[in-house]
């Protein structure tokens, strides 16, 4: 089985920074694919931003520019640094992630338990 354990959330003003982390534990032969999502209360959740394993990115229109996604391979982990935010960032953001647990081709997914992003004066 594998473990995501997001962190890193919390209240920031407008214009500021965090950096949210994603850590996969467990049963971990390769890490396919991470992803970040949000939601927002009241909204559909929506992809932020992906990596895959050989370091192609992919963001949502809305956070291009501000948000990076990035990964360290050795310590299963995933980044997402996000400046400049806005009040329309508030949301509950949630990792997610693609894992072969073996050689031959066994994958897990799933979510983590998501983490509190508040952008407000």
């Amino acid at each position: 089985q594998v473990q995501l354990v997001d962190s890193g959330g919390g209240l920031v003003q407008p214009g500021g920074s965090l950096r949210l982390s994603c850590v996969a534990s467990g049963r971990i032969f390769k890490i396919n694919e991470m992803e970040w999502y949000r939601q927002a209360p009241g909204k559909q959740r929506e992809l932020v931003a992906s990596i895959t394993t050989g370091g192609d990115t992919n963001y949502a229109d809305s956070v291009k520019g501000r948000f990076t996604i990035a990964g360290d391979n050795a310590k299963n982990t995933v980044y997402l640094q996000m400046n400049s935010l806005k009040p329309e960032d508030t949301a509950v953001y949630t990792c997610n992630a693609l894992v072969a647990t073996d050689s031959i081709g066994t994958t897990w997914w799933g979510w983590g338990q998501g983490t509190q992003v508040t952008v407000s004066s």
